[in-house]
């Protein structure tokens, strides 16, 4: 499973869905023929697609494409990652921002790195809390740091579009492993996850 950075297709897989959003539109009632809908399952067809990439990439890979030995052992924070994701109950998206934090242990990554983890996993069918623990998961299993913290705060279409229809709440998961177990560590995280360091003069 190699890391390929640029927008590819199979072919078969295309046109399967394509077949199945033109079905899928006119059962709804409308017109696949209608000017504006002809291209529509192939566009989709490749949205989807892209959407889910994360099924042909490995995290890991990612990782040790880029981890160096250094004897830094102090926190490092990777914060306000982007993250789009699709809801496997409804396939409708959610997205918000993750943040990342682990504390190493002879090893370090390159910090786009982190993120592409995040992407990787956020690119399939997802629900929010297996999300946040496979990011945990990757990051403690290739760098196998002292402790790894993950925390992601998201906004869900099928609560805001449908159902109950509630349109400002927002659903906040975290893992925690190693130091970050411990009280103290993870209120440092939290602290720092939640100020704009950044910013002040």
């Amino acid at each position: 499973m190699a890391y390929n950075k640029e927008e590819s297709y199979d072919d078969n897989v295309t046109s399967g869905l394509i077949r199945n959003y033109t079905e899928a539109i006119q059962l709804l009632g409308e017109d696949p023929q209608r000017e504006g809908l002809l291209k529509t399952p192939e566009r989709v067809a490749k949205a989807m697609q892209f959407l889910t990439q994360g099924y042909q990439q490995d995290a890991k890979e990612i990782l040790n494409s880029a981890k160096f030995t250094e004897s830094y052992s102090e926190m490092v924070i990777v914060k306000d990652i982007e993250l789009y994701s699709m809801c496997e109950h409804h396939m409708l998206p959610f997205f918000g921002k993750a943040h990342v934090a682990y504390i190493p242990n002879g090893y370090i990554t390159g910090l786009s790195k982190i993120a592409r983890v995040v992407d990787i996993f956020s690119r399939r069918m997802q629900v929010q809390e297996r999300l946040t623990h496979q990011i945990l998961d990757a990051i403690q299993e290739t760098l196998e740091p002292q402790g790894v913290a993950v925390v992601i705060e998201a906004q869900h279409l099928c609560m805001m579009m449908r159902g109950v229809q509630k349109q400002n709440s927002v659903t906040t998961t975290s893992a925690f492993s190693g130091q970050f177990e411990h009280g103290a560590t993870r209120a440092e995280f939290m602290k720092l996850i939640s100020s704009d360091l950044m910013y002040r003069r």
